[in-house]
């Protein structure tokens, strides 16, 4: 990282320079394989690519903050990579906890940016759905969702769901609501 203060989109810019020189060339081939929408991706393997978040996560936090480090996350979903979308992800998975409603209005508004099932599954899986478990009333702007011409956002509110409804905070016949007809 810099040594003088640096600017979320300075360290955006920093993340992306290091993911696009870090990656595998046969690897980034092979990634389209999983996908019918065009897959731009550096290659990372996940394993790898979460371990360098986790250090990022770790020193950023540390030096600059929680709020810095979610602008940061901004600056990287808002990216065209695959990687810089599953960066973000890791940069914030695991505190969820220290997150309240305008975090969880940040993750919705990144819903629109999803270009893929993995960016969607990462960033619903692993941020909001956490935030609907532990505050179900959240639950009403999921069901919201469901009716979006936008498939993502449909997707986004069965997958928002889930983790609410194994820990029985959102009840089944309020997921029912939503239907399988939500996939399409």
């Amino acid at each position: 990282m810099t040594t003088r203060k640096p600017s979320p989109a300075t360290i955006a810019a920093e993340i992306r320079q290091l993911l696009r020189g870090g990656g595998s060339v046969e690897h980034a081939k092979g990634v389209q394989w999983f996908f019918k929408e065009e897959a731009k991706s550096c290659g990372w393997y996940t394993a790898r690519l979460r371990s360098v978040a986790v250090g990022y996560r770790k020193k950023i936090r540390s030096e600059l903050g929680i709020d810095f480090l979610l602008r940061v996350a901004d600056e990287l979903f808002a990216g065209s990579l695959l990687d810089e979308k599953t960066f973000a992800v890791f940069l914030l998975e695991k505190l969820t906890d220290d997150f309240g409603d305008a975090e969880f209005r940040l993750f919705e508004s990144w819903l629109p940016r999803i270009s893929s099932w993995a960016d969607h599954d990462g960033l619903v899986h692993y941020l909001i759905a956490p935030m609907v478990a532990a505050k179900p009333d959240r639950a009403s702007r999921v069901f919201r969702w469901a009716k979006s011409p936008d498939r993502w956002h449909r997707r986004a509110a069965c997958v928002a769901l889930i983790q609410g409804t194994r820990r029985k905070n959102v009840s089944p016949g309020d997921q029912a609501l939503i239907g399988p007809a939500s996939f399409r």
